[in-house]
């Protein structure tokens, strides 16, 4: 049976706040806590095939995601206890 994860892939150019992108490591690193081996695009993909498709849903997560203040995240972004995760391939400079 082949598996979803598994067909071609696509590259994808994602452009969003620094928080944002520091959010997604954070959520690496509890899946890694959790023991499972994935990567960030795995973490997104799984996200994007969670949303639910309507239209009243993706207009309130987009409302919500603009409305948020600058420092939402702030204090999750610098959550402790995870495992530190070092992706393969190049190293993105902060």
């Amino acid at each position: 049976m082949e598996l979803l994860w598994q067909r071609p892939r696509r590259k994808t150019l994602v452009d969003w706040p620094e928080d944002v992108d520091k959010r997604l490591e954070i959520l690496v690193r509890a899946a890694a806590a959790a023991g499972e081996q994935t990567s960030r695009s795995q973490i997104l993909a799984a996200l994007v095939t969670a949303a639910e498709v309507r239209p009243t849903f993706m207009a309130e997560l987009l409302h919500t995601y603009r409305q948020m203040p600058a420092d939402a995240l702030e204090a999750d972004n610098r959550r402790e206890g995870l495992p530190s995760v070092r992706s393969p391939g190049r190293t993105r400079k902060r």
